[in-house]
């Protein structure tokens, strides 16, 4: 089977999303290689390679990670196509790739800025799978639009995780296949069978408690925290993940709210188990206009009933299934309702959930996409293939 390259603006030890679900699954009939960001090290002298196994892989391939350490006298943030590092990163890849004897490859991109490397490992199938809308979210570079443009024409294969970023993207290139979230159903189901164990750091949060997992960033609608706590001072607001991007002082205070921090993957199940209403409460921004939320699936893989902003892919997928609250006092209203479920209505609900579910388990996600990527593999030739743009590097 053919190697496969991956490039992301993600970190793989970050929140388990659907990079991790895919590749991990793709491992087990390719040689995956999972290039990171670079990374800026106070203690390298010069410019190096650092490779180590990702965590999380079961089965009997493991998914490799790559990234640049670039000297630096402070820490800061650099992205894929960065004039200070991309030549050193294509040539220590290149490197790297001769040495390891990966020819002909897979080029999988999950962000328009890692293009360049296209030209270098000259891959005999290119494909984006467009996750998110990053140019709309907060400090994406200007470009990102552009460059987005043109890998969306340039790759032989564009999958979508989402039905509004798949009318998006599906006007640049026909060979567009529309891929929503998937979901570990055993896994999350244990949600619904844990002992009566509670984390630790759940046991001052009293119930009814209201939950969320997932980042903390500028797509959260805080002023819908804020109302959820004010407007219901008995409920508990449990919020886990990591807050990136925005200044945690941002984040609304009140007795009943509550910022656990970065959970591991692992770890999901024992939280949610608690949860009585899971909340999907994105505010609706550009940076939200195809956001197509993972957590909603594990949420009701769970058995949680779920409550959730009007967020279009949200209302499409999974109206039928998910309260919707249009403003914040509607919100609250849904998680009264919500809260008031008779034992019958649970019953219901729990048997219609289990038949959506299996409709959408990452297993069956990564095995399509394998079928799609062994029949263009079919058909498309390396002599075929016209050489792709270039496109120049992003200043610092």
């Amino acid at each position: 089977m053919s190697d496969l390259i991956c490039i992301s603006h993600l970190r793989w030890d970050f929140v388990w999303q659907r990079p991790q679900h895919l590749l991990s699954r793709l491992a087990q009939q390719h040689r995956v290689l999972f290039v990171e960001e670079p990374m800026t090290s106070l203690e390298v002298t010069e410019p190096r390679l650092e490779i180590f196994p990702g965590r999380g892989c079961s089965g009997k391939r493991q998914v490799n990670i790559v990234r640049l350490l670039q000297p630096a006298e402070e820490h800061c943030w650099i992205g894929h196509n960065d004039l200070r590092t991309q030549r050193t990163y294509e040539r220590l890849l290149r490197d790297y790739l001769d040495a390891e004897g990966w020819n002909d490859p897979i080029l999988w991109l999950y962000v328009s800025m890692a293009m360049p490397f296209a030209r270098v490992i000259k891959p005999k199938l290119l494909i984006y799978d467009v996750m998110d809308e990053l140019s709309a979210f907060k400090g994406a570079p200007s470009e990102l639009k552009k460059y987005d443009q043109i890998l969306l024409r340039q790759a032989d294969i564009v999958f979508t995780g989402g039905a509004s970023l798949y009318r998006s993207k599906s006007a640049y290139n026909p060979n567009t296949h529309l891929f929503p979230s998937g979901v570990e159903i055993e896994h999350f189901a244990q949600a619904a069978h844990v002992n009566g164990h509670c984390p630790d750091d759940l046991l001052k949060a009293p119930h009814p408690m209201l939950g969320y997992f997932g980042v903390i960033d500028e797509r959260m609608d805080l002023p819908l925290l804020a109302h959820l706590a004010q407007a219901h001072p008995e409920w508990s607001l449990v919020m886990i993940g990591p807050v990136v991007k925005i200044d945690p002082a941002e984040l609304p205070q009140a007795p009943n709210l509550y910022y656990l921090g970065m959970k591991d993957y692992q770890q999901l199940p024992g939280y949610l188990a608690h949860f009585d209403v899971a909340l999907v409460p994105f505010a609706m921004n550009e940076a939200t206009r195809y956001l197509s939320p993972t957590k909603t699936l594990e949420y009701l893989a769970a058995h949680k009933p779920v409550v959730s902003t009007p967020l279009h892919d949200i209302v499409e997928l999974y109206g039928d299934y998910v309260k919707i609250g249009r403003t914040p006092a509607e919100f609250v209203a849904q998680v009264e309702d919500t809260l008031a479920e008779t034992a019958n209505q649970r019953a219901i609900r729990r048997a219609r959930e289990e038949q959506l579910l299996a409709q959408h388990t990452w297993d069956n996600i990564a095995q399509e996409m394998g079928r799609i990527i062994r029949t263009q593999l079919a058909r498309t030739t390396r002599v075929a293939k016209q050489p792709y743009q270039r496109v120049p590097a992003r200043p610092a």
